[in-house]
């Protein structure tokens, strides 16, 4: 793409991001040998881009607002580090044209487009109208500033039911409503005002025509300062939950060599409507029921989440070309240079519980393990010990993989992701293998609503016997070392008479049992519940424990935490908690009570009940808050409710908030 041997002006770079984006780009700087300068929060201080980075600056407290959103504290580290230029990564201000302006200013150099093309393909009208004027084919539909109610209900007859309302600021998913019926369409542009305003503090809508069967289709685009402008194929982005990416692949399993061709013109068009330098990517949407119809959506002026799978087909490194494109230096290849070899797949790995609705999740990573192999590429900001909170996007990290053809990189994505185990933080990895398996996606016949139907259907894979026995054996075998001496304090089970078990009761999905051993981590015996007795022995190396029963030899990554036990193995990544005996004297846990956990760390709104309080089952009790989402946590039994937490209180997952003393009550209120 661009000529390597040819020196780079600068010698250092600040990375105006965070995670697993901030981690890459650093990577690629140390490769061409240049000084890479990290910016951190508090919340981030200890994290992955930090300790990779040559030189990191602290921005300020873990509000984004108070630090990566601050554009003065992200000049002003830029200045101090003596950065030439600044990388910008995706989300944040990297599409922020008072950021671009600022750095100018400043004279340093902003790695991305001029901010006259930020600030006209952010606005989603002025992008339609300046594309259209080059050719690009756009969704039937009115957009142009300051549009009323009345003016876009009289031009949705001429548009044509089903029609899609958008705001013109923004994105996500925010403001979007699909009408399909016309009495249905003045109250629907009354809520989608109401929350672009909300969202981006501008109400404007306009209005398309819904296309059947959408599929997301993106194209790479890369643009020097000497008016060359290259596409390196596209990208398929079609499997989405609520408007966000979750598995994209290039090339589209869609497109023929003819189609293929004339998108990547339009996306080339697109940028030089604008003067585009730089990589970015213009987004069009294809109905699945005719392929070769596409219209311009919108265009990202930076990188994207996905570049990945673009890089590995092409083998061109977008981060390098962003550095030399801003450097001044020339594209060195023409568009028929430009092939696209195999196929390459990713999936985003999300701090979510699919189990719950997709509640966002968190903690600290307690071990890691992320795979390896020919063909498979982890873009990560995760180490051991990383903390994950709530302030920021959940996305952890991204698995790639690349086959010669689309069944081998599925599969091999697939692969990857079993090998994929982050213990402390629940993760999205077991849906996106359900996901993968999908006949559907496995033929490529995909639109952007498969996600959300499919969703419906997933189940978190159930707890295993083995891992309700390995949980067991961690917290046994951690018992020991501390135990020696004094016969009666070891956990053998030794008593005058009869061995007396050590027993463990654990909880784990939707499943109780208990777990007893007796004996020695030499040579036991190990009961599940009031099954048969089994031979065992367990050794516990660090974070891996080898169990042998009755003659089979596992392998389980483990780690403890107060109260919880992770076991990772070929099943996938279990959490269980230990949970309190029956107390037979009373006046404790006794059958029929129940714990309310927090099921996403934030912070507690509201207590609705008190302690003392006799409530009936299905009462509210606490309200948590994460990510601008409110949980209301109610009774699960009848009972006298005991409150472990105030409003205000920061808890984390599944931290026990009340617990609910079963007594029946026919008090409703």
């Amino acid at each position: 793409m661009m000529n390597k041997a040819h020196p780079v002006a600068f010698d250092t770079v600040l990375v105006a991001n965070r995670g697993e984006i901030a981690v890459r780009v650093i990577k690629t700087l140390r490769a061409m040998g240049i000084r890479s300068v990290a910016v951190y929060s508090d919340a981030d201080a200890d994290a992955r881009h930090v300790h990779e980075a040559d030189v990191a600056v602290r921005l300020g407290p873990a509000p984004a607002r108070e630090s990566y959103l601050d554009i003065h504290k992200v000049v002003d580290a830029a200045v101090q580090s003596g950065a030439q230029a600044v990388h910008p990564g995706y989300g944040f201000l990297s599409e922020n044209p008072a950021f671009a302006a600022a750095l100018e200013a400043a004279g340093i150099v902003f790695m991305g487009p001029p901010s006259q093309a930020i600030e006209v393909m952010g606005d989603k009208i002025a992008a339609k109208n300046a594309v259209a004027a080059y050719g690009v084919p756009v969704v039937p539909g009115i957009a142009r500033p300051g549009l009323t109610d009345a003016e876009l209900i009289a031009a949705a007859t001429d548009i044509g039911y089903p029609v899609l309302v958008k705001p013109s600021a923004g994105g996500g998913g925010k403001g979007m409503r699909r009408v399909d019926d016309p009495a249905l369409l003045p109250d629907a542009l009354v809520s989608a005002r109401r929350e672009a305003a909300s969202a981006f503090g501008d109400d404007t809508l306009f209005l398309e025509r819904f296309v059947s069967r959408p599929r997301h289709i993106e194209v790479q685009v890369v643009a020097d300062g000497f008016g060359h402008v290259l596409h390196l194929g596209e990208r398929e982005c079609s499997l989405q939950r609520r408007h966000q990416k979750v598995i994209e692949e290039a090339p589209s399993p869609l497109l023929d060599a003819k189609t293929r061709a004339k998108i990547g013109a339009a996306a080339c068009n697109t940028a030089r409507s604008v003067d585009y330098v730089g990589a970015g990517t213009v987004e069009f949407i294809v109905s699945a029921d005719k392929p070769d119809e596409f219209f311009f959506m919108e265009m990202n002026t930076r990188l994207q989440v996905e570049h990945p799978v673009t890089e590995m087909v092409t083998g061109v490194d977008l981060v390098e070309c962003q550095v030399r494109i801003a450097a001044g230096q020339k594209l060195s290849v023409n568009q028929d240079d430009i092939r696209l070899t195999g196929h390459a797949v990713e999936a985003r790995v999300y701090a979510e519980d699919p189990g719950r609705d997709f509640l966002p999740t968190g903690g600290t990573v307690l071990a890691l393990a992320e795979p390896e192999g020919t063909g498979v590429r982890v873009d990560s900001g995760l180490r051991a010990g990383t903390v994950v909170g709530t302030d920021y996007d959940p996305m952890l990290s991204k698995v790639i993989a690349y086959a010669p053809d689309r069944a081998g990189a599925l599969a091999k994505l697939d692969a990857a992701l079993a090998d994929t185990q982050i213990l402390g933080v629940r993760t999205n990895t077991d849906f996106l293998r359900f996901l993968l398996a999908d006949g559907d996606v496995r033929a490529g016949a995909l639109d952007t609503g498969l996600l959300d139907r499919r969703a419906v259907d997933f189940a978190p894979a159930p707890v295993t016997d083995a891992q309700f026995i390995a949980a067991a054996a961690a917290l046994w075998l951690r018992q020991w070392p501390t135990s020696a001496g004094d016969p009666w304090n070891i956990p053998s089970g030794w008593r005058i008479g009869a061995h007396a078990p050590t027993g463990f009761r654990l909880t784990g999905g939707d499943r109780t049992s208990h777990v007893y051993f007796t004996g020695t981590p030499a040579q036991a015996e190990v009961r599940l519940e009031d099954g048969e007795k089994h031979t065992a022995a367990a050794r516990l190396d660090g974070e891996w424990l080898t169990l042998t029963v009755d003659g089979l030899r596992t392998r389980h990554r483990v780690a403890t935490q107060p109260g919880q036990v992770w076991v990772a193995d070929f099943s996938g990544v279990a959490v269980l908690r230990e949970v309190a005996e029956a107390d037979v004297r009373g006046g404790g846990e006794h059958e029929g009570d129940a714990e309310i956990l927090s099921p996403m760390p934030g912070s507690v709104i509201a207590t609705p009940a008190a302690t003392g309080d006799v409530v009936a089952a299905g009462t509210p009790i606490v309200v948590v808050e994460a990510m601008k989402m409110e949980h209301t946590l109610t009774a699960p039994v009848a009972g006298r409710v005991e409150v472990l937490v105030q409003p205000g209180a920061q808890v984390k997952l599944e931290q026990p908030l009340a617990r609910i003393i079963a007594e029946p009550t026919t008090d409703a209120n």
